[in-house]
Parts: structure tokens; sequence; C-alpha cells
């Protein structure tokens, strides 16, 4: 592997082709209005609070999977929590990503209810850090669609995952290779290529900041979330260390919760400590619910998890 002073060679010069997958990319953006140097994050007013909260459509997961909701809903779901904002995740509508009808009414059914589309999270479409050329050329490729219908929906980003095989230093670099190539692809359509700590290695949050650094590029970022840091079976990464360490290319934050105490506090993480990391680091945009329990029902889970960031976020304020 290259030393450090020649990474960024190494990255120019990687074998997927530069052509080939603009070849790709722009048969899946087509008919796309190229929106410029959009903002790398979601923007407020000035009097906008520390932190705005958003709805991730993984918090209800087993609505989905049961078949009592559908992607369409979830909108309307998010208002009923008085949520405004929400994070979709590409599985509750795989086969829609080039279905520009189908996203044209999830987008005009968040525009009627006045909700914010933010991001789409990706997963299941291959590994980015593959050790394989062909397979990681074709990982790169699968999300050239979602980039597409992010920026159909007005979101700000799509989560993929920096996932492969081969020593920590072998995949960062492919990492960090394909979320530079991913980016470039992204950044005249306004939409940014963030990545979540996530298990396997991308739960080292010292790694997967490197993989940032390598990248080196102002639309690649990370989405830090409060839970993921399960590395293997029985070993775990620092969780505030390791958000510590990735916000500083925070574009988006997940307050993941299981379970709540009586005085609705969250059993395994110290929100306060959390969110006083995630302001620490200058952040001030959304912090998403991803409610992930099971004691609770996914909409008393999303709820406690609610009050707990307003009850958090007023006691800083």
């Amino acid at each position: 592997m290259p030393q450090p002073a020649s990474r960024r060679l190494f990255l120019k010069s990687a074998v997927l082709s530069g052509a080939a997958l603009a070849m790709a990319s722009a048969e899946s953006l087509a008919g796309l209005p190229r929106v410029g140097r959009a903002p790398l994050g979601p923007v407020g007013p000035a009097d906008d609070p520390l932190f705005r909260i958003s709805l991730a459509q993984w918090s209800l997961h087993r609505a989905h999977h049961e078949g009592h909701m559908t992607a369409l809903d979830f909108a309307a779901r998010a208002r009923s929590f008085d949520i405004d904002a929400i994070e979709y995740v590409n599985t509750f509508f795989m086969d829609k990503a080039g279905d520009f009808a189908y996203l044209r009414e999830l987008k005009q059914r968040a525009d009627d209810l006045g909700v914010k589309n933010l991001l789409i999270m990706i997963d299941a479409e291959g590994y980015l850090a593959d050790a394989d050329d062909a397979a990681r050329r074709q990982a790169i490729e699968n999300h050239f669609k979602w980039i597409a219908a992010a920026a159909f929906l007005g979101c700000h980003a799509i989560r993929v995952n920096a996932a492969g095989s081969g020593t920590p230093d072998e995949q960062r670099d492919r990492a960090a290779d394909s979320l530079r190539r991913l980016a470039e692809m992204a950044t005249p359509y306004g939409v940014s290529v963030i990545v979540e700590n996530h298990g396997g290695i991308s739960s080292n949050g010292a790694w997967l900041a490197e993989v940032m650094r390598t990248a080196d590029h102002e639309r690649v970022g990370t989405l830090p979330d409060f839970g993921n840091f399960r590395i293997a079976e029985g070993e775990h990464y620092d969780r505030y260390r390791g958000v510590a360490e990735l916000m500083p290319f925070a574009k988006a934050v997940s307050a993941k919760s299981h379970d709540f105490d009586e005085h609705g506090e969250e059993t395994s993480t110290d929100y306060r400590r959390m969110l006083q990391l995630v302001l620490d680091a200058g952040y001030h945009g959304y912090v998403g619910i991803e409610y992930e329990g099971s004691r609770l029902s996914e909409d008393d889970g999303i709820r406690a998890t609610k009050t707990l960031l307003e009850t958090v976020r007023a006691e800083i304020a």
C-alpha cells in the first residue's frame, strides 16, 4: 500500500475508470436539472434552536415489515409526532429509485404536509471498500440512482456504508476512493455522500475519520450514530470517543435509542454528554430520531426519544 505522501496519487490512479463511471451516472441522473453548489447540509434561519429534530424511517421498520405502512405514508407518520423533517431508508422503496412518478408522489406528500426531505440511507447496494475491483465498481454504480432520487426529492445527502475486506489501510483507501468518486458525481446535483458508523471497521471512529481525511472532498462527510459502535462480537468502540472523532465531518447526526428508564433517560447512552459533543463540534443541523428498541412500541419509542432530545436541548439552551 502507498505511503501517506503518495496517497493522493494512489486515489487518482485507482483501478476504477472515471470515464466509465461518468457514463453510467449520466444515464442514472438523466433528466435532472443541475442545481449547482447547493448548501452542504440543511440551513435554517438565524434564530434556529441549538439543533432541530428529524425522524429516521428505520424507527418504523416493524410497521413497514409487517405491512402496516409504506414509504408513501412516512411523511404523515412523522407529522403525527409533530416532526417536520424525515430521513428515508432505501430498502423500504428499493425498486422505486428510478420511478419518478413514485418519487414525485413521495415528494408531493411531504410538501403538502410541510415536511422536509433530508436524506436517504442506502443499504444493500454493495461494498464501497470491496477488494474485488469489479464488485467495487458495481457498488459505486449502484449508488448513482440514489443520488438521482435524493436530488429529485430535495434531499441534501445520501448515507452510504464503508465496508469491504482487506487490511484497515486497504479498506481505508478503497472506501475513500469510492466516496470521492460518488461525491464528484453528486456535486452538480447538490447532494453530499455521508458515511455512518454502521458495524465492522466503520464503527472504529479513528478509522472512519481517517477515511474522511483521505477522501478530502467537501461533499464527503459522516453521519455519526450514537449507538452503532459494535466492531465484532464482543468488541465495541467507545461511543463517546467515536462520536467526538466523527463530528468534525458530520453533515447529519443519528440519535439512536433502544430503551428508557422510569425517568425518561435512554438506558445505553448519556444523551446530555452525547449532545454536548455534537454542539461542541459546532453542529446545529438536524438530529434524527432512530428508535430501534423492542420493549416499547415504535410510536412510544419515537415519542420518548423526541421528549428526551427536547428536554436536553432546553437544558443546554
